[in-house]
């Protein structure tokens, strides 16, 4: 996987959700073929193990316990990295989660939660960092991390995480018809 066009040297990455699963396998990919890591999480144990991880693979890292539910602390996350490192080349929103229950079921509290956590973590992230991208001269990459369920469904009872997904889907078709030729910023769902 390390030929010369998959390689991030001296790139800075941001990865929401850094501290475990998809996340923390990409922190630790991005690391591998040469890119700084600014690690977001929740839990501040699991930022620290991964950037850890990132040091011993030769490359920077920040942790930033991050909760991406509270725009504040999402904005905290993108200064630090951009103060810490001089620059932002690539964000991938990946924090989210789900609690699968029937829609008649499911409070507006767990419907608010599942948006917040879902779409406008990814929102106050992404107006965060374009603006730093832009900055630096040379563009950048964001990546969203979406569900085929924002797409279809799968008989799962999942209305308001898939309804935030879909929204995600949609803010990634408009910043990459709104970016990529004039701003040089990718914008792409995963």
């Amino acid at each position: 996987m390390n030929t010369p066009d998959m390689l991030l040297t001296d790139r800075v990455a941001v990865i929401t959700g850094g501290g475990g699963g998809i996340g923390r396998a990409i922190a630790l990919a991005c690391a591998s073929v040469g890119a700084d890591v600014v690690i977001g999480d929740i839990i501040p144990e699991r930022c620290e193990e991964v950037a850890a991880r990132v040091r011993e693979a030769g490359r920077r890292s920040l942790a930033v316990p991050t909760d991406v539910t509270d725009t504040g602390q999402v904005r905290a996350l993108i200064d630090s990295a951009a103060s810490h490192f001089g620059r932002i080349d690539i964000l991938v929103n990946n924090a989210g989660g789900v609690s699968p229950r029937p829609f008649i079921d499911q409070s507006e509290r767990s419907w608010r939660r599942h948006i917040d956590l879902n779409l406008v973590s990814m929102l106050a992230a992404t107006s965060a960092a374009a603006p730093a991208m832009i900055r630096g001269g040379r563009g950048g990459s964001i990546i969203n991390v979406s569900s085929i369920l924002g797409l279809t469904t799968a008989g799962l009872p999942q209305a308001a995480y898939a309804s935030s997904k879909a929204g995600l889907i949609g803010l990634t078709r408009d910043l990459a018809q709104q970016w990529t030729g004039r701003k040089g910023i990718r914008v792409n769902a995963l």
